[in-house]
């Protein structure tokens, strides 16, 4: 399958837009971080772009020599996995219930205070060799809160926000797993601390202050640079953990719950093919026009010529399995998913539980209308557009359907 109707990237300035849906306010402030001497023209804006803190949600930033800790953002290595299961639709519509039950015990959202989860009889352990090497090369932050209960914890867990689980169905009806969640708390510690760092240096050493203060940035040569770098991949490697320790978690409820509790008691007896991972909130350091430098992919996924990744849409209109192209014009980059049309405020103010409920109906979901209004798939933008508009940074491998949603609350 490949997506047509390519739009052609507009070029204003010293941005680079795929987006055909960007309000002034987006633009704004995506111009605002092109204007930075450190960072390499132009800056690639992705077709789910929309107004973020610092930079834009969306955005491609590019910067040699140093890099912007804000622009990277709280949630550092969000992003999704995939995996495609051994059973078909038909096989799973009767126990969809039983099976978004079991993923709502297993994989808890929110903020955990243990790290051991039931899955009805099935325990699901998270103690792991990676969440051992978590604990032991986690980076320093200067807070209580952050420390190896919290990393133990959290590992393992969704979160809340446009976080989920959900369970769709290819083009030839086969059950795929996609999941969607970060490093949690204790990423997030880590980045706020580096961003106020980063701020206050700033302040410091230039005459004339930012126009945003979270564009401030941390200098190459630096310790400060080399302990953000550090940490950052450290979270990165936490996200990516995180996720693959929840995947088992949900392939053992599917697999308890297809058996009877009687068969398989191991995720991997039901799961086929490769796993797919992908980052869509961190930053690498590559080379891009014979220049070395560090990509910070804020809302952005990793392209490369045939480099697979996850692209969800809202949690009604499903997911698209695809297969990156490696325009050098995006920095090898695609976007992240629908984009926000709405905050999360006006959402609320506009949008109705009853429609909500609507748009959810013959999919299995939390049910809780109320709680996740802010949510609502009108709250975002068209995927189909996002993904025409992108025809010429990724190849559409799968077209996923939902018919199952765990959202974290």
């Amino acid at each position: 399958m490949t997506n047509e109707n390519a739009n052609t990237p507009v070029r204003d300035n010293d941005v680079l837009s795929w987006a055909t849906d960007l309000d002034p306010q987006t633009l704004a402030q995506a111009h605002r971080t092109a204007a930075l001497d450190i960072v390499h023209k132009p800056l690639a804006l992705m077709p789910d772009a929309h107004l973020g803190i610092g930079a834009t949600v969306g955005s491609v930033v590019a910067t040699e020599g140093s890099i912007i800790p804000a622009a990277v953002g709280v949630d550092i290595g969000c992003g999704m996995v995939a995996q495609k299961t051994i059973f078909t639709r038909d096989q799973v519509d009767a126990h969809l219930p039983k099976i978004h039950d079991g993923i709502r015990k297993a994989v808890p959202s929110g903020q955990p205070k243990s790290g051991n989860r039931r899955s009805g009889s099935h325990k699901v352990g998270v103690r792991s060799k990676a969440l051992d090497r978590l604990v032991r090369d986690a980076p320093h932050v200067e807070s209580d809160k952050f420390n190896s209960g919290k990393i133990a914890a959290q590992f393992g867990t969704l979160g809340g926000g446009n976080h989920f689980v959900e369970l769709t169905v290819d083009e030839d009806d086969r059950v795929w797993i996609v999941l969607h969640s970060g490093s949690r708390g204790p990423g997030n510690l880590f980045a706020q601390q580096h961003i106020g760092r980063a701020r206050n240096q700033m302040k410091r050493v230039l005459d004339n202050p930012l126009e945003d203060p979270d564009l401030a940035h941390v200098v190459e040569g630096t310790d400060e640079f080399k302990e953000y770098i550090e940490g950052m991949l450290w979270a990165q490697d936490y996200a990516l953990e995180n996720r693959g320790q929840m995947m088992i978690a949900v392939a053992g409820v599917l697999a308890e719950v297809m058996t009877d509790g009687a068969g398989h008691k191991s995720g991997d007896a039901v799961t086929a093919g490769r796993q797919i991972q992908c980052h869509h909130n961190y930053a690498s350091c590559e080379e891009h026009h014979g220049v070395e430098m560090w990509v910070t992919r804020k809302g952005a996924i990793d392209a490369s010529e045939g480099k697979w990744g996850v692209i969800p849409g809202s949690m009604a209109t499903g997911s698209f399995i695809v297969s990156g192209l490696g325009n050098p014009d995006s920095y090898r980059s695609a976007s992240h998913g629908a984009g926000r049309r709405l905050s999360r405020r006006a959402a609320r103010k506009q949008l109705s539980t009853k429609s909500l409920i609507e748009a959810m109906d013959g999919i299995a979901w939390n049910d809780d209308a109320d709680a996740l209004l802010d949510e609502h798939p009108d709250a975002y933008k068209d995927i189909g557009e996002v993904m025409d508009n992108q025809a010429d940074l990724v190849k559409i491998e799968h077209r996923l359907e939902t018919i199952l949603n765990y959202k974290g609350t």
